[in-house]
C-alpha cells in the first residue's frame, strides 16, 4: 500500500538548500519515489501556514520510503537540508 511523506520546511539558507535540491531527484528516483507536490505558497483554508516550502511525495510502500530515507546517499545529501532549514516530516499511510 502506498505511503505519503509530507514535509513542512522553513528554509533559512537558500544557497545551501540549493545544494540539497541539486542532488535530490537522482537519489529519490532510485527508490521509486514520486513527487506529487512542491509549493511555497499553498492556499490556506484554515489556520496558519508559516512554512516556506511544503512537499508531498509518494512511495509504493513503507519499506521503499524507509530504504530511501535511511540510505547512505540520502543521509549524506540531507546534511545540506539540515544545515539550511528546519523541517517537520511525517509518513502517512495510504487508504
Amino acid at each position: 500500500m502506498s505511503v505519503y511523506l509530507i514535509a513542512q520546511i522553513n528554509i533559512h539558507d537558500r544557497d545551501r538548500y540549493g545544494q540539497y535540491e541539486a542532488g535530490f531527484m537522482e537519489i529519490f528516483a532510485q527508490y521509486g519515489g514520486e513527487m506529487l507536490a512542491v509549493d511555497e505558497s499553498p492556499t490556506v483554508l484554515e489556520g496558519q501556514w508559516p512554512h516556506t516550502r511544503t512537499v508531498l511525495i509518494r512511495f509504493a510502500d513503507k519499506a521503499a520510503a524507509d530504504a530511501w530515507y535511511k540510505s547512505d546517499a540520502y543521509q549524506e545529501l540531507a546534511r545540506h537540508r539540515w544545515e539550511a532549514s528546519v523541517a517537520d516530516i511525517a509518513v502517512l499511510q495510504g487508504v
